[in-house]
C-alpha cells in the first residue's frame, strides 16, 4: 500500500485513469442491464484497468501521456458505443458489427434521434478530466520509478482481482464465454472491458481455427440432419398455391399490436385487418434477426437458417451457398425479382440477392425519387411504380413470378408527418359537461409510430388496388410479413397502457386497473405480423401457435409444392408445439418465455412445467443456432452438395 501511495503522489494521472475508468463501467451497467451494486464485475473492471495502467511504465516517460490518451478513447468510445448499441438493440456490441457500421451513415437520421442521449455522451467526462490533469501537470516523471518500487510486483492486484472473479463464477458462466451469445449475462458477471476483449478473441479466433474446426463442424451438421429427419410432409395446405405468383411485402417495422388496433373508432390498419380476416393470419409470428435488422429478417425469411452469430450474413457471408426460397421457385420455372427504392449495395443486397438467386434487383436507379418520407422513396411512391414494373414482368417473362418489396416509410424515427395523413392519437373524455382532449402519447415516439404505421397499411391498400386494376392479382399470392419490432423504448409503452384519462396521471403497481408491462411482457409484445392472402379464396384461418420467420420456408414451401432438405424451421401446420428460438439463445413456446441471458422463465399460461421442460428445449435453442453458425461460417451447403 505504501508503494500504491507513491505511485498515487507522483502519478496522479495514472491514479485518475484507473479511477474514472472504473466509473464508467460501472455506469455503463447501471444505464443498460441496472447492474447497481454487483461486485464480481466492478473487481473484474479494476484488475483489468490496473493491468493496462501498468502497461504505461512499458513506455519511456515522455510518451506515457500519450499512451493514456489512446487508452482512454479506446475505453470511453467502448462505453459510448455500447451504450448507444444498447438503447437499440437491448444488447452489446461486437467487433464483427464493425463491418456493417458503414450502413449507419444511411439512417443517421434515426441514429441521431431516437438512439444517442445524452447518457451517452456524459462517458466523455472522463478525457475532458485526463486533458485538465496534463494541463496541470507539468512535472517530469521518475525514470528510475520502475526499478525503484519494483513495479512488477503490483502485478499482483489485477491477478488477484481475477482470481477472485474465477473463485465466485460458476463453470456455466465460463462456458458463455466462448459462445459469446449470452452478452448481458458476460456484462453482469465480468464487466464491459472483459467482455470486449473476449469478444475481439472470439472474433478472431474463426480466422485461426477455420480449417481445424471444418471437419468437426461437418460431421455435427451431417448428424443433425440424420437424427432431426425434417423430411417434406404433406397436409391440408400441401401444393394449394402451386403454380400461382407470389408477391412477398417487407414490411420495415411493422408490428402486431397495430393490427386491430383503434383510436376513436378509427382504425390503425384497416387493410392489413380486412386481409388478415380473409387470409392466413399469424398472430404469434416473431422475426429473428441480430446486428443485421432487415437484412437478417430476409435471410431467415428466404433459406431457414438463423442469422450469423457473428457478423452479418448479407455482408460477412455473401460469398456462401444457400438453398433458398427464391431458388427453389427459380428451379420451378419462376422468374424471381426483388425490388428495392434504396441502394442496392445497402447492406450489401446487389451481391447478396444474387447468391440467394434473384434474377435481378430493382433498387434505386430503376425509381424516380419523386417523393421521400424517412429513409427515402415514399411506400405509395414505390409501390405505385413497382406495379409497372411487375406488369412487364409478367408480360415480358410469361412464366409465373415471385417478386419482394422492400419498403422504407415506416422506418424509425417516424418523423415525416407532414408528408402522411393525419392520424389522432389523442384520448377524449366525455364529461357531464365537456369533451376533454388528452394528447397522452400523441406527439410521443409511439403515438407517431401509429401514424407512420397507419399511412403504410394506406399505401399497401392503394398496391393491392392497383394491382387488382392491371389484372396481376389473378392467380397471385401476396404474403405480409413485419421484418422486425418498431425498437420503441419500454416507457412509452407503459404510458400507453397505463394512462389514466380522467385524472391526467400514469396509474402505478397499487392501482387497481394497472397493466403490469416489464422486459418480458415487451419481449412478447416484439411480434410482427404474417399474413398470406389471396383474391382467389379466402381462407380465414387465425392461427395463434408460436411461429418464427425460421419456420415461414418451410410453411410456405409446403403450399408452393416446394422443399429445402436444409431448412432449420418447422412447417407450423405439422408443428403444434413449435418452439420459437433466439439468436442469443432465449427461446418462446405457448407456456413460456425462457430468458438465456438471466437464466430466467416467464410464464405464458398457468400450465406448470417441470425442469425436463426447460433443459430440453434450452438444449434445442443452442443446438439449432450452432448448427445454423456452422453452416454458414464453413460454407457446408456447398460442400454436401458438391459430395452428391
Amino acid at each position: 500500500m505504501k508503494k500504491v501511495k507513491e505511485i498515487i503522489d507522483k502519478y496522479p494521472i495514472l491514479f485518475y485513469f484507473i479511477i474514472s475508468s472504473v466509473i464508467n463501467a460501472t455506469l455503463l451497467r447501471i444505464f443498460t442491464v441496472k447492474n447497481y451494486f454487483a461486485i464480481r464485475p466492478l473487481i473484474m473492471d479494476i484488475g483489468i484497468v490496473i493491468l493496462f495502467a501498468l502497461i504505461s511504465f512499458l513506455f519511456k516517460s515522455k510518451n506515457r501521456k500519450k499512451y493514456f490518451i489512446v487508452v482512454s478513447i479506446i475505453l470511453i468510445a467502448t462505453c459510448i458505443i455500447n451504450s448507444m448499441y444498447y438503447t437499440y438493440y437491448k444488447s452489446f456490441a461486437s467487433f464483427t458489427m464493425l463491418a456493417t457500421s458503414v450502413f449507419v451513415i444511411d439512417v443517421s437520421d434515426a441514429v441521431v434521434e431516437n438512439v444517442i442521449q445524452i447518457k451517452d455522451i456524459f462517458f466523455a467526462w472522463q478525457f475532458i478530466g485526463l486533458l485538465y490533469l496534463f494541463k496541470l501537470s507539468n512535472q517530469k516523471q521518475d525514470k528510475t520509478l520502475i526499478s525503484k518500487i519494483k513495479i512488477k510486483k503490483l502485478l499482483i492486484i489485477p491477478l488477484l482481482c481475477f482470481v477472485v472473479v474465477c473463485i465466485f463464477s460458476s463453470p456455466s458462466d465460463f462456458a458463455k464465454l466462448t459462445k459469446q451469445r449470452n452478452k448481458k449475462n458476460i456484462v453482469l458477471n465480468f464487466g464491459i472491458y472483459f467482455y470486449q476483449i473476449n469478444d475481439l478473441i472470439q472474433s478472431l479466433k474463426p480466422q485461426i481455427t477455420n480449417t481445424l474446426g471444418h471437419d468437426k463442424a461437418l460431421k455435427e451438421v451431417r448428424d443433425y440432419y440424420k437424427e432431426n429427419d425434417n423430411k417434406n410432409k404433406t397436409n391440408e395446405y400441401t401444393n394449394i398455391f402451386y403454380g400461382k405468383n407470389l408477391i412477398v411485402i417487407h414490411a420495415e417495422s411493422l408490428q402486431t399490436m397495430t393490427i386491430n388496433k383503434e383510436f376513436n373508432t378509427k382504425e390503425v390498419t384497416p387493410v392489413l385487418n380486412k386481409l388478415t380476416r380473409e387470409g392466413i393470419y399469424f398472430n404469434n409470428f416473431y422475426s429473428q434477426v441480430g446486428v443485421g435488422t432487415s437484412s437478417d429478417a430476409e435471410f431467415v425469411f428466404s433459406t431457414s437458417l438463423l442469422p450469423s452469430s457473428s457478423g452479418t450474413v448479407f455482408v460477412n457471408y455473401s460469398d456462401r451457398k444457400y438453398k433458398s426460397l427464391q431458388q427453389l421457385l427459380k428451379d420451378k420455372g419462376y422468374y424471381v425479382a426483388s425490388m428495392h427504392a434504396n441502394d442496392g449495395d445497402f447492406w450489401n443486397r446487389k451481391e447478396m440477392h444474387n447468391t440467394l438467386g434473384y434474377d435481378k434487383l430493382y433498387d434505386k436507379e430503376y425509381y424516380n425519387i419523386d417523393e421521400t418520407i424517412g429513409l427515402g422513396l415514399s411506400d405509395k411512391s414505390f409501390f405505385h411504380q413497382s406495379v409497372s414494373l411487375i406488369k412487364n414482368i409478367k408480360e415480358e417473362q410469361k412464366k409465373p413470378f415471385y417478386v419482394n418489396l422492400i419498403t422504407l416509410s415506416n422506418h424509425t424515427p417516424f418523423s415525416d408527418l407532414d408528408k402522411m395523413p393525419k392520424f389522432d392519437t389523442s384520448l377524449y373524455i366525455d364529461t357531464n359537461s365537456q369533451t376533454i382532449k388528452r394528447d397522452y402519447i400523441n406527439g410521443t415516439v409511439l403515438g407517431n409510430y401509429f401514424r407512420s404505421v397507419h399511412y403504410s397499411d394506406e399505401a399497401i391498400g392503394e398496391f393491392i388496388q392497383e394491382l387488382d386494376d392491371n389484372n396481376l392479382l389473378d392467380n397471385t399470392v401476396i404474403v405480409i410479413y413485419g421484418d422486425h419490432d418498431a425498437r420503441i423504448d419500454e416507457s412509452y409503452y407503459n404510458l400507453y397502457y397505463n394512462y389514466d384519462g380522467v385524472e391526467d396521471r400514469i396509474l402505478n403497481e397499487n392501482d387497481e386497473n394497472y397493466t403490469e408491462f416489464n422486459e418480458y411482457t415487451y419481449e412478447l409484445n416484439r411480434k410482427v405480423p404474417l399474413i398470406i392472402w389471396t383474391k382467389d379464396k379466402q381462407y380465414k384461418i387465425n392461427s395463434s401457435t408460436p411461429m418464427a420467420m425460421l419456420d415461414v420456408l418451410p410453411t410456405l414451401g409446403n403450399m408452393f409444392g416446394i422443399y429445402n432438405e436444409y431448412q432449420l424451421g418447422n412447417d407450423i401446420f405439422n408443428k403444434k408445439d413449435n418452439t420459437v428460438v433466439f439468436l442469443d439463445g432465449s427461446y418462446l413456446t405457448d407456456k413460456i418465455y425462457y430468458n438465456s441471458q438471466k437464466n430466467e422463465i416467464y410464464s405464458i399460461n398457468t400450465e406448470v412445467i417441470n425442469e425436463n421442460y426447460v433443459s430440453e428445449r434450452s438444449k434445442y435453442a443452442d443446438n439449432l443456432i450452432e448448427i445454423s453458425n456452422k453452416i454458414i461460417e464453413y460454407d457446408l451447403i456447398k460442400e454436401i452438395e458438391e459430395e452428391r
